[in-house]
C-alpha cells in the first residue's frame, strides 16, 4: 500500500474499542455465572481468537455487530477442547488463557501463529509453576505451542522481574482456581484492566502500590461492559494530529485509565496541544480528545512511565522523528520481543526515511527535525508498525510503500479507511 504527504487533516474519528478490555470481557464472562452483554466490542483478528478460544471450551458466544453476547458457565465451567487451541497473533490470548488452562481439570495444547510461537513464555510458565501448575514447551524452547496439563494450584507472591500486564493477569487468573490468596508485586505498575474488570465481575482483588492480590473461588456474575475506544489506537491519529500542519481532530470516546495514558503525558510534554474533553470516571475513565497541529520538541521518555506508553513507542518514535532536538528512550527492552523486534525494526524503517536515530540495549535515541522522505517499509506483519509509518509517510516528501500493510486487521480492521476520510 502506497502513502503520499497530507495536506489536509481535519474531523472526527472513533476508534476501535480497546483491545485489552475486549479480551478480558470474553474471558471473564465465560468464567462468569449467566450472560454477559460486550458494546463497543473490538473486531479484530486477536480478540476473535480469544472468541474462539472459548467457543471451542464449551462456551456459546453470539457475535453481532451490535454487540456480544457470552453465556458464562461459572468458574468451573469450560469443556476439555475438540483440538489444540489457536490464539493466532495474540499474545495477551496466549498469556492469559494459559492463567486459566492451569486450573482446569483437563490438558489443552495452546498455540498461535508463527510469530506467537517466536515470543516469551517462561514468564508465565515460572510462576504458574510455582503454583503447581504442569506447563510444557512443546519445542523445547519456551515459547508456544505449550501443554498444559491443569492440576490443583496454590497461591503465591511473585516477584515480577518485569512490568506486564500479561503476566500479573496469567497469574491474578490461575489465582481463582489457587487455594489460597494469590498475589503479583511488580517493579512498576502496568495496565491494571484485569484488576478493575474482575472487580466489577465480583472477585476479591486488592490493589497496595506496585502488589495486585486476589482471593480464590470468587463467585463470578454475568454484566454489561461498555468497552472504551482504545487509546493505542488513537495514538495514531493523536499523532497524525501534531504533526501535519494545520491539523485538528477530535477522537471521541477514548479510554484515558492512567495505567495507559503515557502517550498523552509524553505528547504534552513535547509540547503537544491535546484537550480532554467530556471526561468521565466511571469504571474505566473516559474522554474525547481534541488534538491540534504542535511544534514538537525532544523529551527524554525513561523509567515509570515506560510500562504506560509501550505499545505506543513506534508511534512516539515518529513524532520524536518530526520533533525539533533529541528524544532519548530507554528502559523499553520490552519492544525486542514484541510481534517484531520494534527497536531494530523503527531504527532501521525510520533511518530509511532520513531519521538520524541509533539504538541502544533498551531503546533508542533519536536526533529529529530532519526532513523525511518515502521510502520502502517492511512492516513484518507487526500492525503498529505498520499504522506508525502511514502516520509518518504524511510528513514525508514522495511515496512511502508499505509492505504488510494489511496487519492492521489485528486491532484495528478500518484505519486506512478512517484516516484517509480526515484527509478529503
Amino acid at each position: 500500500m502506497i502513502f503520499q504527504k497530507a495536506h489536509h487533516l481535519k474531523g472526527e474519528v472513533t476508534v476501535p474499542g480497546d483491545k485489552s478490555i475486549s479480551h478480558r470481557a470474553v474471558m471473564f464472562g465465560s468464567l462468569a455465572e449467566g450472560t454477559t452483554e460486550v458494546l463497543n466490542f473490538l473486531q479484530g483478528a486477536d480478540c476473535l481468537s480469544t472468541i474462539e478460544c472459548f467457543r471451542k471450551m464449551g462456551i456459546l458466544i453470539e457475535n453481532t455487530p451490535e454487540r456480544i453476547l457470552i453465556h458464562g458457565k461459572g468458574l468451573h465451567g469450560l469443556q476439555k477442547p475438540d483440538g489444540i487451541l489457536d490464539a493466532g497473533n495474540s499474545g495477551t490470548t496466549t498469556r492469559l488463557i494459559s492463567g486459566i488452562l492451569a486450573g482446569q481439570p483437563f490438558e489443552t495444547t495452546l498455540t498461535g501463529d508463527s510469530s506467537i510461537r517466536k515470543r516469551p513464555m517462561r514468564r508465565i510458565m515460572e510462576p504458574l509453576s510455582m503454583m503447581g501448575a504442569d506447563i510444557t514447551s512443546l519445542s523445547n524452547n519456551d515459547c508456544a505451542p505449550l501443554r498444559i496439563k491443569g492440576a490443583p494450584l496454590h497461591g503465591i507472591h511473585y516477584h515480577s522481574k518485569v512490568a506486564s500486564a500479561q503476566v500479573k493477569s496469567a497469574i491474578l487468573l490461575a489465582g481463582l482456581y489457587a487455594d489460597d490468596i494469590t498475589k503479583v508485586t511488580e517493579p512498576v505498575v502496568s495496565r491494571d484492566h484485569t484488576e478493575i474488570m474482575l472487580g466489577y465481575f465480583g472477585a476479591q482483588v486488592h490493589t497496595e502500590g506496585t502488589t495486585a492480590s486476589i482471593c480464590p473461588e470468587p463467585a463470578l456474575h454475568g454484566q454489561k461492559v461498555c468497552v472504551p475506544g482504545d487509546i493505542s489506537s488513537a495514538a495514531y491519529f493523536i499523532a497524525a494530529g501534531l504533526l501535519v500542519p494545520g491539523a485538528e481532530i477530535l477522537i471521541r470516546n477514548v479510554g484515558i485509565n492512567p495505567t495507559r495514558d503515557g502517550i498523552l503525558k509524553v505528547a504534552q510534554a513535547m509540547g503537544g496541544d491535546i484537550t480532554l474533553l467530556n471526561v468521565r470516571r466511571d469504571g474505566e475513565p473516559t474522554a474525547d480528545l481534541l488534538v491540534k497541529h504542535s511544534a514538537l520538541h525532544g523529551i527524554t521518555i525513561e523509567g515509570e512511565i515506560i510500562p504506560t506508553l509501550i505499545d505506543e513507542l513506534p508511534i512516539i518514535n515518529v513524532m520524536a522523528a518530526c520533533a525539533e532536538g533529541t528524544t532519548i528512550i530507554r528502559d523499553a527492552a520490552e519492544l525486542k520481543v514484541k510481534e517484531s523486534d520494534r527497536i531494530d525494526v523503527m531504527v532501521n524503517s525510520l533511518g530509511a526515511m532520513g531519521c538520524d536515530i541509533t539504538g541502544t540495549k533498551d531503546g533508542m535515541i533519536i536526533h529529529g527535525g530532519r526532513p523525511l522522505h518515502g521510502a520502502v517499509i517492511d512492516s513484518h506483519l507487526d500492525h503498529r508498525i505498520a499504522m506508525s509509518f502511514a502516520v509518518a509517510a504524511l510528513t514525508a516528501d514522495g511515496d512511502t510503500k508499505i509492505l504488510g500493510s494489511d496487519a492492521v486487521t489485528i486491532s484495528y480492521p478500518n484505519f486506512y479507511t478512517d484516516l484517509s476520510r480526515l484527509m478529503h
